[in-house]
C-alpha cells in the first residue's frame, strides 16, 4: 500500500515506531528511521532492510528545531522527497519521575513531556509541510495520540493532556494543510517499553497489569505491529478520503468505559 512512498517515522528505535517502520518497509516504502538512541535506531534500520526496503537513520531529538530541519532535509536529499510523516515520538512522566501525580509532578518533567509529545509533533509537521504539499504520491501525516487523550489515567496528567492536545493539533493541521491528509490514532495499552515503565512505577505491578488488560474487551495487551498496520493504512491511498479524524485501537476499552472512563 505504500510502494515507493518516502516515510519518516519519529521515535522509531523501538515499540510502535519500530513496528510501524518495519511494516512500512514490508509495504514497499522508503523509510527514514529517527530516534535519540543511535543503537536502537540502527537496529530498526536493519530490520527494515531485511524486508527488502530502503532505509536510513537520522538521529533527531524532536524538541530541537535544528534537528527536525536536518531530519527533513536528509529525507528529501536521500530519497528525493517526502510523502508520509508519522509523528510517533513520545514519552510518559513515569519515564522520568516516581509516582508523578498532578500535585507532585516536577515542573521539569511536565515541560519535557510537553516538549516531546506536543511541540515535537508541531515542529516536525511545520518543517515537513512544504515537502508534503509538493508530493504527488498521496501525502499524509499520522499522529500518535492515545486513549489517554480521551479519558484520564493516574500518574499521567502531563501525558494525557499532551495527547488530548495532539488530537486538536491533528484537526487543525488537516484544515491548514488540506488536501494533505492528517489523522491520529488512539491506542489503548500496547506491549511497549512505555507501558512496561508505567507498570513498573506502580506499587502493585500485577494489579496494574490486570487493570490494563482487564479494561480491554479483547483481554490482552495490544501488539505494536497491530498499531503499525493501522498507521500504514492511514498513510496509504486506501485512506484517501479520510482526514482530520482519530481512530481508537484499544481492544474495545472505550466501548464499555465510555468517553468519561
Amino acid at each position: 500500500m505504500l510502494e515507493d512512498k518516502v516515510c519518516v517515522v519519529t521515535g522509531s528505535g523501538g515499540g510502535i515506531g519500530r513496528a510501524t517502520a518495519v511494516e512500512m518497509g514490508r509495504q514497499g516504502a522508503k523509510v527514514v528511521v529517527t530516534d535519540v538512541n543511535d543503537e536502537f535506531g540502527a537496529e530498526t534500520v536493519d530490520l527494515v532492510r531485511e524486508t527488502g526496503a530502503e532505509a536510513t537513520y537520522v538521529r533527531c531529538d524532536v524538541r530541537s528545531e535544528d534537528e527536525i530541519r536536518a531530519l527533513v532535509d536528509t529525507a528529501v536529499t536521500t530519497f528525493g522527497g517526502l510523502d508520509v510523516l508519522h509523528n510517533n515520538a513520545g514519552v510518559h512522566e513515569t519515564d522520568f519521575a516516581t509516582y508523578p501525580t498532578v500535585d507532585t509532578l516536577p515542573l521539569d518533567v511536565w515541560t519535557k513531556v510537553y516538549e516531546i509529545n506536543l511541540r515535537g509533533v508541531w515542529l516536525a509537521t511545520k518543517h515537513a509541510a512544504p515537502h508534503l504539499r509538493a508530493s504527488y504520491r498521496g501525502p499524509a501525516i499520522v499522529n500518535a495520540a492515545s486513549i489517554g487523550g480521551l479519558v484520564g489515567y493516574p500518574m499521567a496528567a502531563a501525558y494525557c493532556s499532551t495527547k488530548g492536545a495532539v488530537l486538536q493539533l491533528t484537526r487543525a493541521t488537516a484544515i491548514d494543510l488540506a488536501p494533505v491528509r492528517c489523522n491520529a490514532y488512539c491506542p489503548g495499552s500496547i506491549d511497549t517499553p512505555m507501558v512496561q515503565k508505567y507498570v513498573d512505577a506502580a506499587d502493585d505491578k500485577d494489579a496494574i497489569m490486570r487493570a490494563l488488560t482487564g479494561s480491554h474487551l479483547i483481554p490482552r495487551l495490544g501488539q505494536p505491529v497491530e498499531v503499525g498496520r493501522l498507521v500504514c493504512f492511514l498513510a496509504s491511498d486506501d485512506a484517501s478520503f479520510i482526514t482530520g479524524s482519530a481512530f481508537t485501537i484499544d481492544g474495545g476499552s472505550l466501548a464499555w468505559r465510555g468517553a468519561n472512563g
